[in-house]
């Protein structure tokens, strides 16, 4: 039950068939390990197969919402909807936490609102419902739950918000590719009004830059632009070693 008293069923708005698919969906690894008996397995597979799941339906749902749209505009909406960041925020909405099976130390050690944790329970939450009921109902808790108000222009304009710096380290290290890196090429203006001019790097062939009252504000403008510049190249680059100092938020 979670601190409301509803069970988990009424928060997401299903209610599953085989009860062990939800609870496998909201079991961690670290439960497992505390268990004599592990029969009922992690949710680690589950999680694969909800991060697929998520992204045709999101993909789909962007498809239909923005027909004009440009793939790379595209691509970006899509990687800011299935973020770990974003996905964490849906979860904590949900009051996901309550519902987690965890080991003791995970436990002690503030997982249940770990964002990462939760991020990935989304994902497994969603196969769930798809291999208890079929894509109809995985695709309406997904629209409930993760792209709720997507039609919105206020909703679109804050997916612009969101953490760019964050979706680009993520998506760098689901490709093995080296860390970006930021470093600040100028600083103009007077000291109550300065603006700077960020460059954001990874590897040593992509680069972008962004310019911002602040270092953060202009280091997230270039994480952004250079998102959109590598889903243009396929993402195309050699793993190497980037070489740029990082800058502060």
């Amino acid at each position: 039950m979670s601190a409301s008293g509803k069970s988990l069923d009424e928060v997401i708005g299903y209610r599953f068939n085989n009860s062990r698919l939800l609870e496998r969906a909201l079991t961690h690894r670290s439960w497992i390990a505390d268990q004599s008996d592990a029969s009922r397995g992690d949710n680690e597979q589950l999680e694969f197969l909800g991060d697929s799941i998520l992204g045709f339906v999101v993909s789909e749902a962007l498809f239909q919402a923005h027909p004009r749209a440009r793939e790379g505009q595209l691509s970006q909406w899509k990687a800011q909807l299935v973020c770990s960041v974003h996905l964490h925020g849906c979860a904590v909405q949900l009051g996901l936490g309550d519902f987690l099976h965890l080991g003791r130390g995970e436990d002690r050690n503030g997982g249940r609102n770990r964002r990462t944790l939760l991020a990935n329970t989304m994902e497994a939450i969603v196969a769930a419902i798809f291999l208890d009921g079929g894509l109809a109902p995985s695709k309406a808790f997904i629209e409930r739950h993760i792209l709720a108000g997507l039609d919105s222009a206020e909703k679109n304009e804050a997916y612009s918000l969101l953490d760019h710096k964050g979706i680009l380290q993520e998506r760098a290290q689901a490709r093995a590719l080296p860390t970006p890196r930021y470093a600040v090429i100028s600083t103009a203006g007077p000291e109550h009004a300065k603006v700077f001019t960020v460059e954001a790097k990874v590897g040593s062939q992509f680069s972008s830059r962004g310019q911002g009252t602040s270092k953060k504000i202009a280091s997230q403008e270039a994480a952004r632009n250079l998102i959109a510049e590598l889903d243009s190249n396929g993402w195309k680059i050699p793993v190497e070693e980037a070489v740029y100092e990082s800058v502060g938020d």
